[in-house]
């Protein structure tokens, strides 16, 4: 077996890495010529400036986030039962806060997979690799899904921004099996059918579950508005939990059809508006149309540090455009 190459750390950088932090920046490594010279997604062996082994890394000299902590012990196999000890560890997690398999399985940093985001919808995976390192380790984690789960799709979706700070490509494609029977997600007591391949991120936003919930909960009796409601998850969930009405907003002609699909095989009534939202809340004041439950999930506004001014103004502009929206003792 070949020596796997190691990385040295600059005297004094490595503090950071012993207390815990996953990952180290470019400028905390020993940036020598053999370094540069290793191919993005290299595994490595980090050590410090005295030569102690801090772990088993991936590398790649040519982004910020130079190396990434795979394990704490140095030459650790990084192979498909690596992968299948953190997925299986992840699944135990999550059947303990979810009582069904629809959920974030695998969240990076989180869960020991850096780089690397799995979307479980029951029985189709989708995954998201950002990086050269993960995109590297394929064979190995898809190997440990389809031994570990037996699912009947995987689906790749690793088309994040985040890729060109890696030097990588979208990459967007079905790895395994065929979505033939169809992508669904159930939330809310709703069966929503998802677009892995042509939607947003994984075609899920998990990550608004209990913001939902919360919502979902204050929506009996309620007039509400669901804008940038992407499929809807929101404002369908408010109408089966007794909602007066409904309106879905968003830019997307696609999601809203999807949508409107949904709230048929539901039996629930909703009113789809297409429209560039920020406009359309605008024009909307004037008109006295109000609401009890206002939501706004916009895309991101602010995606890197040099967006943040900007951003920031994104954000204060649309509370403005939606605070008068809401009918007092609203949300």
């Amino acid at each position: 077996m070949t020596a796997r190459a190691k990385i040295r750390l600059q005297p004094k950088h490595d503090a950071r890495l012993r207390s815990g932090v996953p990952w180290a920046y470019s400028n905390e490594i020993a940036m020598s010529a053999a370094a540069k010279a290793l191919k993005p997604g290299t595994l490595v062996d980090l050590i410090d400036a005295k030569d102690t082994n801090l772990g088993t890394a991936y590398f790649n000299p040519h982004s910020l986030i130079a190396a990434r902590v795979l394990a704490r012990e140095p030459g650790a196999k990084i192979d498909a039962a690596f992968f299948r000890d953190r997925f299986d560890r992840a699944k135990g997690l999550r059947e303990k806060l979810f009582a069904k398999s629809y959920y974030r399985l695998i969240h990076a940093e989180a869960d020991g997979c850096p780089g690397l985001v799995i979307d479980r919808f029951d029985d189709v995976f989708v995954a998201q690799s950002g990086t050269a390192g993960m995109d590297a380790l394929e064979a190995h984690w898809l190997d440990a899904l389809k031994s570990e789960f037996k699912p009947r799709a995987i689906v790749i979706k690793s088309d994040s921004p985040a890729r060109a700070h890696e030097g990588l490509k979208d990459d967007v494609r079905i790895a395994y099996g065929d979505l033939t029977a169809g992508v669904h997600v159930e939330e809310a007591g709703i069966r929503h059918t998802i677009d892995p391949i042509n939607g947003q991120k994984t075609g899920w936003f998990f990550d608004q579950h209990d913001n939902r919930a919360f919502l979902i909960a204050l929506s009996q009796s309620a007039t509400v508005l669901d804008a940038f409601c992407y499929l809807g998850a929101l404002g369908l969930g408010a109408a089966k939990a007794g909602a007066k009405s409904v309106v879905l907003m968003d830019s997307s002609q696609s999601a809203l059809d999807a949508a409107a699909a949904t709230a048929r095989a539901e039996n629930l009534d909703a009113e789809c508006r297409r429209a560039d939202v920020m406009e359309e809340l605008e024009a909307m004041a004037p008109t006295g149309e109000r609401f009890d439950i206002v939501s706004c999930d916009p895309p991101p506004f602010v995606r890197s540090k040099k967006d943040l001014e900007s951003g920031a103004r994104g954000y204060r502009e649309l509370a403005r455009l939606a605070a008068p929206l809401v009918n007092p003792g609203g949300f």
